[in-house]
């Protein structure tokens, strides 16, 4: 039995296999550089995160806007 969405469903799981990054994987690195990034930032609007294979590894990127960087002071 021919299954109508069958081909749809085959390409996409090929496409995933070839992802750098599966969706799962990146949405949770997002979640932890965003909460790494808000205890350095105030951070706005979205942020931008992108993976790419390259020559020698991985290229990655994470980009956001900032009102304002929180400075610390150390105590003595």
């Amino acid at each position: 039995m021919y299954e109508p969405h069958a081909k749809q469903r085959i390409a996409r799981m090929l496409a995933q296999d070839k992802e750098d990054m599966n969706e799962e994987s990146r949405a949770a690195a997002l979640l932890a550089f965003e909460r790494v990034a808000a205890e350095f930032f105030e951070r706005e609007g979205e942020t931008a995160f992108t993976v790419k294979r390259g020559k020698r590894g991985y290229e990655v990127s994470l980009s956001f806007r900032a009102s304002r960087v929180k400075n610390f002071t150390a105590l003595k």
